[in-house]
């Protein structure tokens, strides 16, 4: 899928003159058609996944002028209000984790578990999904729920697992992302990027808490990182 700078913006919520800039300093990656700089899907979550597991704050989120569209709005919310929360997941190890999740929320989610453990552990292999901080983001490289509604849920293991961070440090949070498509998908990651570069929200994630006090909370952050005229369209 081709994306314009506009695209890529609104989605990391930062100004076309910082899309610009990265572009000028070559930060991301990008290609010309038709004289117009355009940016190809998979290169961005790339360019995002290693950005964040390097450098927390080398993506400036929510320096622009916000998000554009109904479904970007209370995004991260409404996907997780569609998913679930796991507490306490036995599992110790990646490939396990995967698959004891997959095996609890796949039929909510009308999923086959084993072709979509086998999905998300080619795209962990390809390149770990972790962030730094303890958060992890395994999510495929198809886009495997039909309709209008994307789902994240989040897992919160027992004991934290090593998932690859370039920080070295084990995830205790995971947030499973499924996706409708590019533009969902992507603002979906970027959001949840954005959240766990919080210190009060990556403190309030610590605490393992419930769905509905989750959700709660996600609500009222996400309200505070849209522009007040959108804010009611909830």
């Amino acid at each position: 899928m081709d994306l314009k700078k506009q695209d890529v913006a609104e989605l990391l919520t930062v100004s076309i003159n910082t899309i610009d800039q990265f572009i000028q300093e070559g930060k991301i990656p990008f290609y010309t058609l038709e004289g117009e700089f355009r940016f190809n899907r998979q290169e961005i979550e790339n360019w995002m996944m290693s950005a964040l597991a390097s450098e927390k704050d080398i993506l400036p989120f929510g320096e622009g002028p916000g998000e554009s569209g109904p479904w970007q709005q209370f995004g991260l919310y409404r996907a997780i209000h569609k998913g679930a929360v796991v507490l306490n997941a036995n599992e110790t190890e990646k490939n396990a984790i995967i698959r004891e999740t997959m095996e609890k929320v796949s039929n909510k989610l009308s999923l086959d578990p084993e072709a979509v453990t086998d999905l998300l552990m080619e795209r962990e292999n390809l390149m770990p999904t972790s962030f730094n901080y303890g958060i992890a983001v395994p999510h495929t490289r198809e886009f495997l729920l039909n309709g209008l509604f994307d789902a994240v849920v989040i897992v919160y293991p027992k004991e934290p697992i090593e998932w690859g961070a370039l920080d070295q440090t084990p995830v205790n949070t995971l947030f499973f992302l499924f996706a409708c498509d590019d533009k969902r998908h992507l603002n979906l990651l970027a959001k949840i990027a954005h959240f766990t570069s919080s210190k009060k929200c990556l403190d309030f994630i610590q605490t393992h808490p419930e769905k509905a006090e989750l959700l709660d909370f996600i609500k009222d952050w996400e309200e505070s990182i849209i522009p007040r005229e959108t804010a009611s369209v909830f």
